[in-house]
């Protein structure tokens, strides 16, 4: 069946006007806005930046492409983020490839990318701003709970354990009960540097490296175990991250993921460099499900500010 007779054939089954598709393809712009969106998950604020157009434009695109079923929309406080509807979901699975060849897509990605850089950037920058304050930020957030000691009773005896998101290194030594060396990774300078201070003459145990969570400094089965704490709101895919996490995991490896449960302060954003406010308990289970890891024990606790936080102990699939 060729793909045009696959869409008749999907859109007749999802009860749908073939019209409302073939309106909603009919401008140039929405079928390189969808191209984009198959991809990853965008802002409009990131979409009127990456296509130069004002954001009413945009969002006239978006809303006529979520009419017609092609892309959903994700609220989280006061932003909404948008990408393509599932690939396996019809209509998609059949017109999204079919638009995948648009001769300007090449131009969107690679200002998508340098959007990206430069927001990652930004984020950098307000990281090592902060990196002599951040030990007390984190206080005023997670209150007088032990949240160290939690995590490092759950760590499993291993040659090397690392924390991803390490920050100014206040996990390791609680790593280091467990493991025989610990590798720590931050994607700031400021943050490493600090850090660094912390565990001089230990160089042969602490291994402190730079670099982005969602693509990991480590080789392929490196750690035992790991650590996400309290850094998954920060990225802009916390799925990627995870994922990649189980890459440099060795297979029946563990994984714990700390972080905020889903809530509306949106000052987090702005005092915390935080982009995502916090996570449903399903949607860390799916992600992890996703990168082929098994949910080995869940809980959350309360925490300052009137946020909960989520506490999840993984294993990889052997």
């Amino acid at each position: 069946m060729t793909d045009i007779a696959r869409m008749d054939v999907e859109m007749a089954e999802n009860k749908k006007n073939p019209v409302d598709y073939f309106k909603a393809l009919a401008d140039d712009t929405r079928v390189r806005l969808l191209n984009l969106l198959s991809d990853r998950e965008f802002n409009v604020n990131e979409l009127v930046a990456i296509f130069e157009m004002g954001q009413s434009r945009i969002s006239r695109h978006l809303k006529i492409l979520a009419d017609a079923g092609l892309v959903t929309a994700r609220r989280d406080g006061l932003w909404a983020f948008y990408r393509a509807a599932d690939m396996h979901q019809k209509p998609a699975s059949a017109i999204i490839p079919l638009v995948k060849t648009h001769p300007r897509r090449r131009d969107d990605v690679e200002k998508a990318e340098a959007m990206f850089r430069m927001r990652e950037e930004e984020s950098i920058r307000f990281f090592d701003a902060i990196a002599e304050d951040w030990d007390s930020m984190k206080r005023n957030i997670i209150g007088g709970i032990d949240l160290t000691a939690r995590i490092a009773e759950k760590i499993p005896k291993c040659k090397v354990a690392a924390d991803l998101g390490c920050g100014t290194g206040d996990l390791l030594p609680a790593l280091l009960a467990s493991a025989e060396k610990v590798i720590g990774v931050d994607n700031s300078p400021e943050m490493l540097k600090k850090a660094f201070r912390r565990f001089l003459g230990e160089e042969s145990r602490v291994d402190l490296r730079i670099g982005q969570i969602e693509h990991l400094p480590l080789r392929d089965s490196e750690a035992g175990a790991a650590v996400i704490n309290m850094v998954l709101h920060h990225l802009p895919s916390p799925a990627e991250g995870i994922r990649e996490s189980a890459r440099t995991l060795e297979k029946g490896g563990e994984l714990i993921i700390v972080d905020l449960e889903r809530h509306q302060n949106e000052s987090m954003r702005s005092r915390y460099g935080d982009r995502w406010l916090g996570f449903s308990p399903d949607q860390i289970k799916d992600w992890a499900t996703d990168a082929g890891f098994n949910v080995v024990e869940e809980k959350s606790f309360p925490l300052q500010r009137r946020l909960n936080a989520l506490f999840y102990r993984l294993a990889l699939n052997a």
